[in-house]
């Protein structure tokens, strides 16, 4: 359960041309509560993604598709974060998320357009070895926002879950319900 909600951001991909990765994406993004998804320059192949979704995410988080970078309208305080295995890319444990952000990722075989990267107020990589999927990515940095802005208590510093009590205190102190 998402702990709390500050900001908003969506999900978008650039190029994807395989269904049932957007369909993950997609749903991905539901299930971390964000405010809309969108695609740029998508196949067509990309519009059957609702058989892939078997959430039904479209039907609950706003789906755009964007024929190109010209068409995006994204909200004026909205951030573009590109998400790219580049050399001079920002590792993402060292990102500090912006509050209104739009994450877009490359397509399946190739990365984000120098037009898309140039528009990005932010480039970040998951620090792999090599690219993964671009659903997994996605899930990634997702889970990677949530933490960033959850009120999730620190680590304990031993292995295993926080003291119960003191979640429980914590939590109630910042009035976040579980």
């Amino acid at each position: 359960m998402l702990a709390m909600k500050r900001g908003y951001f969506g999900v978008g991909a650039e190029g994807i041309s395989k269904p049932m990765n957007m369909g993950a994406i997609l749903r991905t993004a539901h299930a971390f509560g964000a405010s809309f998804a969108f695609t740029l320059n998508a196949s067509h192949q990309v519009r059957d993604v609702y058989r892939a979704d078997t959430a039904k995410s479209a039907d609950h988080v706003p789906y755009y598709e964007w024929p190109d970078l010209s068409a995006m309208a994204l909200p004026s305080n909205c951030q573009l974060v590109g998400i790219e295995l580049a050399e001079d890319a920002v590792d993402l444990p060292s990102f500090r998320h912006p509050l209104c952000a739009a994450y877009v990722f490359g397509r399946e075989r190739g990365s984000l357009s120098q037009e898309v990267q140039d528009r990005c107020s932010h480039i970040v990589k998951i620090p792999t070895k090599f690219c993964v999927n671009v659903s997994v990515a996605c899930a990634i940095t997702l889970y990677d926002r949530q933490i960033n802005f959850g009120g999730f208590p620190e680590r304990p510093l031993m292995p295993g879950g926080p003291d119960l009590e003191s979640l429980a205190e914590t939590t109630r102190k910042a009035g976040i319900h579980r």
